[in-house]
């Protein structure tokens, strides 16, 4: 029952958004349909690219303060999230090699949680709809804890709910906000930056392997690979 796999002791931890799906061009599409709902009609990609990696209500946050919003923030993100959700159950790409990563970690019994600023609706629904839901059975979401991502929190309660000490996670993430809170939650990081200006991002300096090149680089046998080294065991 307890026969030790490859990656030793390690916990995965990931995010959900930019990480194992491609959900980022359908965030932007409710966006943009959102904040045009409320008279902001010049949100572009580059706008959408600064919002990358921190929670839907932070981002509702800045968007009243940067836009003179006055509608209530419960209201706009009711608004965004049932946009959002609409395009995202009518279809969402997980990452080619992020869905082998977590095939061969599930054959190999290794505890996993995802960890996202989504919320709990939408981290069910995705997981549901690219049947990743199998084998990624609990997720936690910033709505659930004081604090979103820079700040550690999320990350401290994934690890929490696996009942595994934070130091024997290893996150995954595509995100500078994301990078910072698992160095600040005291956990080993794998990044695949999304946004490609973002790469020299100060807070990737932090993390234990970068895969400077995102996506495109990601392999799930060189992520296997690092986590067996690190383990103690040769590839």
């Amino acid at each position: 029952m307890n026969t030790p796999h490859p990656f030793g002791s390690t916990a995965i931890v990931f995010d959900l958004d930019g990480t194992l799906v491609d959900s980022e061009p359908n965030y932007y599409r409710a966006s943009v349909a959102t904040l045009a709902r409320y008279g902001v009609e010049d949100f572009s990609w580059a706008d959408h690219e600064t919002y990358v990696g921190i929670s839907t209500a932070e981002t509702i946050g800045l968007w009243k303060r940067r836009y003179g919003i006055d509608a209530p923030a419960d209201e706009i993100l009711a608004d965004k999230t049932a946009r959002y959700l609409e395009l995202a159950r009518a279809g969402t790409t997980v990452f080619p090699q992020m869905r082998l990563f977590v095939e061969r970690l599930h054959e190999a019994g290794v505890p996993m949680i995802v960890a996202s600023g989504s919320s709990r609706d939408a981290i069910g629904s995705i997981l549901t709809g690219t049947g990743l839901a199998s084998m990624l059975t609990q997720y936690v979401s910033a709505d659930e804890v004081a604090h979103g991502k820079p700040a550690p929190d999320v990350f401290l309660e994934a690890a929490r709910r696996l009942g595994v000490d934070p130091a024997r996670c290893v996150v995954l993430e595509d995100a500078a906000p994301g990078a910072a809170a698992a160095h600040a939650a005291g956990m080993r990081c794998i990044a695949v930056p999304y946004v490609a200006a973002q790469a020299d991002d100060p807070a990737f300096t932090t993390v234990d392997l970068l895969f400077k090149g995102g996506q495109e680089e990601f392999t799930a046998r060189a992520a296997c690979e690092w986590l067996e080294r690190s383990a103690g065991v040769q590839p």
